[in-house]
């Protein structure tokens, strides 16, 4: 008797690994890339089965690229949108103002980073310590989930979270 995963697992024999290169060529990340590549697995799996497809081989990179675009697009809006937040007035960040040595704007910088820094006192410990890693040290998305061993998705979510709470915190 024929195992049920047999056509799957054959695509997966043939097609794993060019997947994967096919994928870091359009994400840049080895782990985005392999995330996709299963997740993609995942979606033709009912189909392979059934032997509904004709050409396994096209439908699965068809669908890691719509995938991988996916990411993309999504990578992009949540950049603009945190590129877009922090550049708010409610941070200080005015076009107008020019002079960063006047007393003046020493003094609302000085209230706003004590705001900023009792609002970060006030967040959950994880979602502290991504934004801290992600301002602080610079890291990337992904390598503040290996640090913390946590997905990326949820790297995203505890920045947002800080973020919208510091913004919050600034304008009252």
């Amino acid at each position: 008797m024929l195992e049920t995963n047999a056509p799957l697992e054959e695509v997966f024999s043939n097609h794993a690994q060019g997947l994967v290169r096919f994928l870091y060529r359009k994400v840049k990340n080895w782990e985005d890339a392999e995330d996709i590549a299963q997740n993609a697995f995942i979606r033709i799996q009912r189909l392979t089965e059934s032997g509904e497809l004709e050409n396994p081989k096209a439908y699965l990179y068809q669908t890691a690229s719509n995938l991988a675009i996916d990411k993309i697009r999504r990578e992009k809006l949540h950049t603009n949108y945190i590129q877009s937040e922090t550049a708010d007035p409610a941070f200080g960040v005015t076009s107008g103002e020019s002079d960063a040595y006047c007393p003046e704007r020493q003094l609302r910088a000085k209230e706003q980073l004590k705001k900023v820094e009792n609002a970060l006192q006030q967040l959950p410990v994880k979602c502290r310590q991504a934004f801290m890693l992600h301002r602080l040290r610079n890291m990337s998305y992904n390598d503040i989930a290996i640090e913390m061993g946590v997905s990326v998705s949820s790297v995203e979510k505890y920045i947002l979270q800080a973020l919208k709470h510091c913004r919050k915190t600034l304008k009252d």
